[in-house]
Formats: C-alpha cells, structure tokens, sequence
C-alpha cells in the first residue's frame, strides 16, 4: 500500500449529511457507511488515501444545539467547535472505512483521524468583510436583534432570509503536516483537515491561537495534497462531471479540462460560487502548486469513484 498511487480525497459535507433526512447521529453513520465502500473501491485498487470532508451542515447544526443551550452550559467558541465536529466527523469517517475494508478481507487496516490545524494570515482581508454563512436561516426580527447585541455579523443571504457570516481566509500552512507525512509513509489511511482544518494565527511570540472562522475545505484539500506531493487530488461530489451551462438546455459535460481553460471558465461566471467555483478554484491552487508535472485533479460523483481514478467517469484537470 505504501508504494500506491497518493490520493487527497475531497468529501463534501453531504456525503456525511443527506439534505432530505434530520442528519442525527445515526443518519450520519448511515451515510458515512455508504461513503465508505467508494473509499474502499480505491484502497483495493492500491491507492493510498488521505480523506478531507466539509462540516457545513454538521457546524450549522452544533451551533444552534451551542445557542440553545447557552443559558444551562457555557458556549463553546467557533474554533473550538469545529474541533468537536471535526473530531466527531473524523471518526465516523475513520470507522465504518475500516469496518468496509475488515468485511472485504483487509484486517488491522489502521485509518486515522488527525485533528488538523491551518495557519491563517491575521491581516486576511475576509476578517474585515465576513461573507461565509454558516448555521440555520433566522428571520428579519431575529437578525436585528443579533445585530445590536453586536456579537454577530448578520447577512441577507436570500430575500428575507438571514444568516451569521464568518471570515474565509485563505490557508496557509497546514500545521500538523509532518504528522501526517510519518502516517501516509508508514502506509496509515488519514482522515484530515476537516471542514477546512481549524484556522489559526501566530501572534507576535510564535504562538498560534485559534480564530472564528471557517477555511474553504476544497482550498484546505488543495493546499494538504500540494504539501503532501499528491499525485492526485479528488473532489467527490453529488454530480458526475463539471458541466458548462449546468442545468440549462444546452448543458455540456466535460471529460477533460487544462488548468488554462479551467481557469478561463472560472473567469466567465460558468461555475457557481457556492457551488462548482470552490472545487476548481481548489483544483487550479493544487495543480499550479505542484511540483509533479503529471499532477491531476478528478472531480465526480462519490459512487463512481473507482471507474473516475481509472478515467472511465468524472472530469479530469491537468496542468496541460
């Protein structure tokens, strides 16, 4: 395993939440179980995996379980909630991964999950304008409370429909890179970096403390696989290809794409900025980053992972 080709998987936060069910405890174990026979379709084909996930729903949800509860238990600040999830996430991922393998034969496979920290700048501009949503939808009256109480930066997001916003700087370092390093030599499965790793800052001594806000998970995954020396980076998702036009008439699947025409479609406005633009303006910081001049990133559907790595599904990116 430890010689295969080195692979950051990307999992959405809908791979772990369904957005048609409650997402409790055990809808999530549900979900993690079926996302895990894809991730075990890979390792039997000798990939070595390193998986990264969103929080989205998972940190949406922790936070209203924080607000409620914050007049019998005191609140948990941002980072140290999505250290939580990250940590709750991380093992659901890590367990029914290795349980999928041990039914398939591969015992005492060891899958590991590493609370991941990620150096931010402290002068990002994101930590002057706020524009990540995150937690449930309030109404016109709530959000004008929350604005004079002063805690919170509020936003409409769509007609009548507000929500907190927190900073999204841009990662710079992911902090417990060596750590994972040893793990992938020693032919270890990760779970890392979730929900975009937990942002940091070094302070005028050296010393990192944690922040209120949330890293982009896709721009987190391609700085981890650029770090790593990946050979690929994939961005599994609930579509099979990126698609110009996409849900229009005259939508085109893509097979294939350049980091030059990636790039000049990013440019044009045809991927979404809450949806598609994250992955490939990921895919196009990994690839520019890497020093493998055969580097590529896959972007597809979760359940067609084994026939994307083999190129039989999803788009490929390439530097060329």
């Amino acid at each position: 395993m430890a010689d295969g080709e080195l692979i950051v998987v990307a999992l959405g936060g809908n791979a772990i939440t369904d957005p048609d069910s409650e997402g409790n405890v055990d809808d999530q174990f549900a979900n993690s179980r079926a996302a895990a026979k894809p991730l075990a379709d890979l390792v039997e084909r000798g990939c070595r995996l390193v998986v990264t996930h969103g929080n989205g729903p998972q940190i949406g949800n922790f936070l209203v379980r924080n607000d409620a509860a914050a007049t019998a238990v005191y609140p948990l600040p941002m980072e140290v909630a999505s250290a939580h999830v990250q940590g709750g996430m991380g093992f659901m991922i890590a367990q029914t991964l290795a349980n999928e393998l041990s039914d398939r034969g591969h015992k005492n496979v060891v899958v590991n999950t590493i609370i991941t920290t990620v150096l931010v700048d402290h002068d990002d501009p994101s930590f002057d304008e706020p524009t990540k949503p995150i937690g449930r939808f309030m109404s016109d009256e709530e959000a004008e409370e929350l604005r004079r109480d002063g805690r919170w930066t509020i936003k409409e997001i769509q007609p009548g429909k507000f929500r907190r916003v927190v900073p999204s700087p841009h990662p710079r370092r992911v902090m417990e890179i060596e750590l994972i390093k040893r793990s992938v030599r020693a032919g270890d499965l990760l779970v890392a970096c979730g929900g975009g790793g937990i942002p940091v800052v070094r302070d005028s001594q050296g010393r990192t403390n944690g922040v209120c806000a949330v890293i982009d998970k896709d721009l987190a995954s391609a700085l981890l696989a650029r770090e790593l020396g990946a050979d690929t980076m994939m961005i599994l998702t609930n579509v099979d290809r990126i698609c110009l036009n996409f849900g229009k008439p005259d939508e085109k699947a893509l097979d294939r794409l350049s980091v030059n025409e990636a790039q000049k479609w990013l440019d044009s406005g045809q991927f979404g900025a809450g949806s598609m633009g994250p992955k490939v303006a990921g895919a196009l910081q990994f690839l520019r980053g890497s020093d493998r001049a055969d580097a590529r990133v896959i972007i597809g559907s979760l359940d067609q992972a084994a026939q994307a790595i083999v190129g039989q599904a999803g788009t490929v990116i390439t530097a060329q």
